[in-house]
Formats: structure tokens, sequence, C-alpha cells
């Protein structure tokens, strides 16, 4: 395990990235443990392959990211991924101020 404080990580974070690559790197604040740096393609955390999925699914599930980021980030083919966000019960598709309309409108449609 590397570790760096923040001015050292400020100066050059590609160094921290780096050292990620072959070790996580602890970032210090002070002389306290402040966060933690991880290669997210290295074998560095036990059950790796669920890391990837994992933080896509929490960053397509807040907006961050969308649903075609999340699932290139995710590592997974599209339908994979839209399976394993409906196991973790999250909405694609998402209602706003336009569904009712666009309900009305369907159902007008429906009806001729």
């Amino acid at each position: 395990m590397h570790a760096t404080n923040v001015r050292n990580l400020k100066k050059n974070p590609s160094l921290a990235l780096r050292q990620a690559e072959e070790a996580p790197v602890l970032v210090l604040k002070g002389d306290q443990p402040n966060a933690l740096i991880v290669h997210l393609d290295g074998a560095l955390l036990d059950g790796e392959a669920a890391a990837r999925p994992a933080l896509a699914a929490a960053l397509f599930k807040e907006g961050t990211l969308s649903l075609g980021a999340a699932a290139r980030l995710s590592g997974m083919p599209l339908p994979d991924f839209l399976a394993h966000l409906a196991e973790l019960g999250i909405d694609v598709v998402r209602p706003d101020e336009t569904t009712p309309l666009e309900q009305a409108d369907l159902g007008e449609w429906l009806a001729s």
C-alpha cells in the first residue's frame, strides 16, 4: 500500500493514480487517513468484479451517469446491466413533469 498527503496529491495526482495501479493509495489529511484510492481495473479488492457494476448502478441511480455511460463503466453488456438494475430495483425510466401529458396522449392514441 502506498500513502500520500493532500498536498502531494494536489501537486501530482497522476503519481497517485499510477501507484494505485500497483496497490491502494491511502490519502492522509494531516496525520489522519482521509481517503483511499483504488484502481478499478486491478484485482485489488475482494469481489472486484462486483465493484464496477455497483459503482455504475449507484452513479446511474443518482443521475450522475447516463444509462449508456453506466453500462460502459460496469463492463457489462447493456442487456445484462439492465437486468442488474432491475435486480436492484432501480428504475431505468423515471417519470417527470411531462409524464401525465404523455400518458393522456398515449391513451387517446390507443383509443382511436
